[in-house]
């Protein structure tokens, strides 16, 4: 396992993940099926005192394919521990933005809320992470 994974889960998130984007694509799916791996927060950088990592808000990391995205792109980049972005950072409304555009939603669409007054999609501004399309 080792010290980036004291668990050993990581192996198993890697052979599932690919395979379902292999699967998908030899359907002909993946094209129309956004896949988002993430989850809503980092880990420390650093192992605690029981050999594991707390949470951590400041740095993670999400995986996106399939639905429009582009292969093989690396967007942000954190400092050499992995604690906090330094390059790109990107924020969970432009996260949302992002699954909402693959998804050809309209970014600028109102939905009803209490007393029928408008809400918002996203923020206003709000853009999806238009790097990976």
């Amino acid at each position: 396992t080792g010290a980036r994974d004291p668990v050993g889960l990581v192996p198993s998130l890697d052979l599932a993940f690919s395979a379902l984007l292999q699967d998908l694509e030899q359907r002909g799916l993946l094209d129309e099926t956004l896949v988002v791996v993430m989850g809503e927060f980092g880990r420390t950088p650093k192992l605690n005192t029981r050999g594991g990592r707390d949470h951590w808000p400041q740095c993670w990391t999400i995986y996106f394919a399939g639905g429009g995205v582009k292969g093989g792109r690396v967007v942000g980049k954190s400092d050499e521990i992995a604690g906090y972005p330094v390059e790109r950072p990107v924020n969970p409304s432009e996260v949302v933005a992002t699954i909402y555009h693959s998804l050809g939603l309209d970014l600028e669409a109102h939905l009803p809320g209490p007393q029928s007054r408008p809400f918002s999609l996203v923020d206003f501004g709000t853009q999806p992470i238009r790097e990976l399309f």
